[in-house]
């Protein structure tokens, strides 16, 4: 489990295809706290490591998991959002993230804010009945607060902190995004979708269905 938090931003020194999908070779500051086995959100996909070097480790990932996220268009060089698994009694500082990816956002927009950068990005449809305005989304493993949503998309506030210390800051149109909802909200329309409700998004916050009364 994770928390949205980026502890650094790593680099991909390499790629190399293997058998059933990649291997990937990551530098980062945070190998001395790496053991192989170890659990690594990589751009919000929990990875296992698989070896661990004086500065970085490998990982590797399937091809199901290229195909469901972003991770089938990394190259040599690119920049990732790293993560360690949270431990008991660490702070909670972003929200409860699995690193189980649910679909694949597009960047529409970005534009300034005062002294954010306000980013539309269009979700998968089967994602929107679990998003709310002021309800928490991590985006390639960033923990955000939707700004607001209309019929096919989200806004997110990125203050300059996270544009500095994560991928995010060089996101732009057509960027595509591992998008992982809240699990609380896949819960909650999972118990409610028995009874006919459905979870859905107002300009406030959620609500159920009123004609859709459990047991009604």
């Amino acid at each position: 489990m994770f928390s949205g938090l980026v502890a650094d931003l790593g680099r991909l020194a390499g790629i190399s295809s293997e058998a059933e999908g990649v291997r990937l070779e990551v530098d980062t500051s945070l190998a001395d706290r790496i053991e192989p086995g170890d659990s690594i959100a990589v751009n919000g996909v929990c990875l296992t490591a698989t070896g661990v070097r004086a500065d970085g480790f490998t990982a590797d990932a399937m091809s199901q998991t290229l195909n469901m996220t972003s991770l089938g268009s990394l190259a040599s060089g690119d920049r990732l959002n790293l993560e360690l698994a949270l431990r008991a009694g660490d702070r909670l500082g972003g929200h409860i993230v699995q690193g189980h990816v649910d679909g694949v956002g597009e960047v529409i927009s970005t534009e300034a804010d005062g002294f954010s950068t306000r980013a539309r990005v269009r979700l998968p449809a089967h994602l929107l009945r679990f998003v709310i305005p002021q309800g928490s989304i991590t985006l390639e493993g960033v923990s955000l607060t939707v700004a607001t949503s209309g019929d096919d998309w989200i806004e997110v506030a990125l203050i300059p902190e996270t544009m500095e210390r994560t991928t995010l800051g060089r996101v732009g149109p057509g960027s595509r995004l591992n998008v992982e909802c809240d699990v609380i909200a896949r819960y909650v329309e999972r118990m409610v979708s028995p009874y006919g409700g459905e979870v859905r998004a107002t300009g406030s916050g959620s609500e159920t269905n009123p004609t859709d009364e459990i047991g009604g």
